[in-house]
């Protein structure tokens, strides 16, 4: 007996210390919702598939809810620090950095996620984006451009929204972003720019008559109890760009760094599956809760398409002509994308 139990001893001994010494390597990985957000449960994703992937080899640690970085710009300086590894940002926040990718976050340019996700799955594409952020940033290494919630809509209170006139003298919700604001300035809108953990209060309290959101944020964060109407004017794909230390994915050997790229692949595919598949709840949600949903023709899409060109003008305006160069290239993007959708609509109904 006193030998079976000094060898399970050892045994045990063994398991551990080989545990301990497994992880060659660890990615440490703050973000600022809470477990039950998508954002989480897609980092779930890529913990589980890049541990077992690697063999033990990478470590995955997932800080939620503002543990380690209470706003995005906190989290990003803290890569950019090497203090963290991996972030999840918005097109906007990176903006801040490199002022080109506005452009990404125009109204009205991608015209649905097929089309998106097309562009955004061009790597030649993405690896011109990666190289001018990092260029300008340094550190921050782009993985992906995936989706953080579907597309953003108008949502208010109190009036439907149809046209871009029943915008007029509205005050509504904003990210902190140049491009959202003007686009709400040229429909007649009066900007708010609210942090996101206050925007349930602003609404219950009527410090704005809306917000723009997609449907699955709004029902998780409960504002169905003051919105009544949403509007689905596809106004922006949201863009969620996800951003690794350059340095700490520069020291994997070259068989990690495939592991690391394709677990961002297998996050990628949750993160964009998520908002299609909790959509249809949402909007049950929001109907239980006494809410309106319009789904404009194409005719109204196109009247707030052509009443939002103004921000176009000043996205070039203030960015120059690197802005232009890359709202043509993004262009260019979309339409090659398109076409190809085309080509397979008419291979499919043949």
């Amino acid at each position: 007996m006193k030998l079976k139990a000094l060898g399970l001893s050892l045994l045990t001994s063994v398991f551990l210390t080989a545990g301990a010494q497994a992880a060659d390597y660890k990615l440490t990985v703050p973000h600022v919702t809470n477990i039950d957000s998508y954002n989480h449960q897609s980092l779930l994703v890529f913990k589980n598939f890049v541990e077992s992937r690697s063999n033990g080899a990478i470590e995955v640690e997932i800080y939620p809810s503002g543990q380690l970085c209470s706003t995005a710009r906190e989290c990003l300086a803290g890569v950019q620090a090497g203090m963290f590894d991996y972030f999840q940002t918005t097109i906007p926040e990176l903006a801040n950095y490199w002022a080109p990718m506005g452009a990404f976050d125009l109204p009205y340019m991608l015209r649905d996620d097929r089309v998106a996700e097309c562009v955004y799955d061009n790597e030649d594409f993405l690896a011109d984006i990666r190289t001018n952020i990092l260029e300008e940033t340094q550190n921050l290494r782009t993985m992906m451009v995936s989706n953080s919630g579907g597309w953003r809509n108008f949502a208010t209170t109190d009036k439907q929204i149809k046209s871009p006139e029943d915008v007029q003298g509205l005050k509504l919700r904003t990210v902190p972003a140049p491009i959202q604001q003007e686009l709400v300035k040229a429909l007649g809108g009066a900007p708010t720019p609210i942090s996101w953990p206050e925007v349930y209060t602003a609404l219950s309290t009527g410090v704005v008559d809306g917000t723009k959101n997609g449907i699955v944020d709004i029902t998780t964060m409960k504002f169905e109890e003051s919105l009544n109407y949403i509007v689905l004017d596809g106004h922006a794909y949201m863009g969620g760009v996800w951003v690794m230390n350059n340095e700490k994915f520069n020291a994997f050997p070259e068989e990690l760094q495939r592991v690391v790229i394709d677990g961002v692949q297998a996050q990628n595919q949750f993160l964009r599956a998520y908002p299609k598949w909790k959509e249809f709840d949402a909007y049950e949600v929001f109907r239980k809760a006494g809410g309106t949903v319009y789904t404009p023709n194409a005719e109204e899409k196109k009247a707030f398409r052509d009443a939002t060109a103004p921000v176009r003008d000043f996205f070039v305006e203030s960015t120059g002509e690197e802005g232009q160069v890359w709202l043509e290239r993004f262009e260019t993007e979309i339409q090659a994308c398109e076409a190809a959708i085309e080509a397979d609509y008419a291979k499919a109904s043949k």
